[in-house]
C-alpha cells in the first residue's frame, strides 16, 4: 500500500533540513486537541531519534485529559513562558508549524512565528495553507495532521525505530480527530497506519478511555443541562444550536476539555445535518468560540468562512465571534434561517 505523501525532491530537502539545523522548534495550535498534541509529540520523536532535541511549544493549556500522553511534560506553553518561548523561536535554526495552516492560529505566538529568521516547515491537513515556509506539505484530504506525520516517518525510513512513545500520541490525534474513527475515516490507509501502530504495543483501548472516559461527574451533569435546557432544534432546517454562558461554565465547574464532543450530539437526532455550538470564553469579555459539526455532503466550513470568522474540514469546522452571547445567538440563527 503507497502511503507517501512527498516527491522525491521534497523528501530530500526535509531530510536536508533536519540534517543541516541543530536548534529545532515544534509547535501547534491554539487551544491544542488531540491532533495538535499527538502530531507535535509524535513528531518530537521522530526529530530525537535523529539525534536532535526539539524545543515543543503550545500556545496555551490543554485538556486535561490529554495530559497522560508519553512526553507531553516536554510541551512548554506560551502562556505560561512567554519570555522562554520567544527566546526558543528567535534561536531557531528550523520551525516545524503541525496542525494549522496560518500563523493567525496561534493568536500572539503567530506575530513571533512570523517574527523568526528560522526556516519553516508546515505539516498540516486543514486546506488552504497560507505561510511563508521552506516546505509546505499540506494534504487537507487526510484524516488527521497526525495520520500525515505517520506517514512521514513511515517514508523516511524512521518507524521501525519507533516506540510507544510514538505511537501512543499518533493513535490519539488520528483517534480524536475522526470522533474515535467516525468520520473522516472511510480511507483503508487509515486502517493500515493503525494496525501498524499496534506493533509498537499501545492498547488502543485504554487510549480511547483515557480520553473519553476521564471526566468529572460535572460533565456529565452539564452535558444532561444542555441537551435538556439548551438545546435549540430547527426540525424543518435540519439544524441545532446550543449556547454556554460563562455563569453556565462556574454553575457546572468546567474546565477545559468538559465541552470536547458535545457538539457532536445533536447530530444523533434523525435528519439532523448541522449542530453549532457556541461557548463565552470564560476569561475575556465579548468572546464567544463556535464550533460547527455536520454530515454527509453539507459543508460547515463555508458556514464557519462566512458567518464566525473561522474555516476548517467539510464536517467540522471552528471560529470565533467578538460580541456577546445575545448577539452571537442571533447571528447563528441569520445563518441557520440563511442556509
Amino acid at each position: 500500500m503507497n502511503i507517501e505523501l512527498l516527491s522525491t525532491e521534497q523528501t530530500n530537502v526535509l531530510h536536508q533540513l533536519i540534517s543541516d539545523e541543530e536548534h529545532i522548534v515544534v509547535c501547534c495550535h491554539q487551544n491544542p486537541d488531540g491532533d495538535a498534541l499527538g502530531s507535535s509529540l509524535g513528531w518530537a520523536e521522530y526529530l530525537r531519534s535523529q539525534g536532535k532535541d526539539p524545543y515543543i511549544v503550545a500556545p496555551d493549556m490543554f485538556p486535561d485529559y490529554l495530559h497522560w500522553m508519553p512526553g507531553i511534560e516536554r510541551v512548554v506553553r506560551y502562556d505560561k513562558h512567554p519570555e522562554a518561548v520567544e527566546e526558543a523561536f528567535m534561536k531557531a535554526d528550523l520551525i516545524f508549524c503541525l496542525d494549522y495552516n496560518r500563523p493567525d492560529r496561534m493568536e500572539k505566538l503567530g506575530e513571533i512565528l512570523i517574527a523568526a529568521t528560522a526556516k519553516k516547515v508546515m505539516i498540516d491537513h486543514h486546506p488552504n495553507p497560507d505561510m511563508d515556509t521552506a516546505l509546505t506539505i499540506s494534504h487537507p484530504e487526510l484524516s488527521s495532521t497526525s495520520e500525515m506525520v505517520f506517514r512521514l516517518v513511515w517514508q523516511l525510513g524512521g518507524f521501525d525505530r519507533m516506540t510507544k512513545k510514538f505511537a501512543a500520541p499518533i493513535y490519539c490525534g488520528m483517534m480524536t480527530d475522526t470522533g474515535g474513527f467516525t468520520y473522516n475515516s472511510t480511507r483503508p490507509e487509515i486502517y493500515f497506519v493503525v494496525s501498524q501502530l499496534l506493533t509498537k504495543g499501545i492498547d488502543k483501548d485504554k487510549i480511547y478511555r483515557n480520553v473519553y472516559n476521564n471526566f468529572s461527574e460535572w460533565r456529565l451533569r452539564l452535558i444532561g443541562y444542555v441537551l435538556y435546557q439548551k438545546l435549540n432544534v430547527f426540525s424543518e432546517k435540519h439544524a441545532s444550536y446550543f449556547s454556554l454562558s460563562r455563569n453556565d461554565l462556574r454553575r457546572f465547574h468546567y474546565i477545559k476539555g468538559d465541552a470536547e464532543g458535545l457538539v457532536n450530539m445533536p447530530l444523533q437526532i434523525k435528519g439532523m445535518k448541522l449542530s453549532i455550538s457556541l461557548r463565552e470564553d470564560n476569561e475575556r469579555d465579548n468572546l464567544v468560540w463556535v464550533s460547527l459539526r455536520s454530515v454527509d455532503d453539507f459543508s460547515c466550513t463555508k458556514i464557519a468562512e462566512k458567518y464566525f470568522n473561522g474555516g476548517g474540514h467539510l464536517n467540522a469546522s471552528g471560529g470565533r465571534l467578538n460580541c456577546s452571547m445575545d448577539e452571537a445567538e442571533r447571528i447563528v440563527r441569520q445563518a441557520i434561517s440563511e442556509i
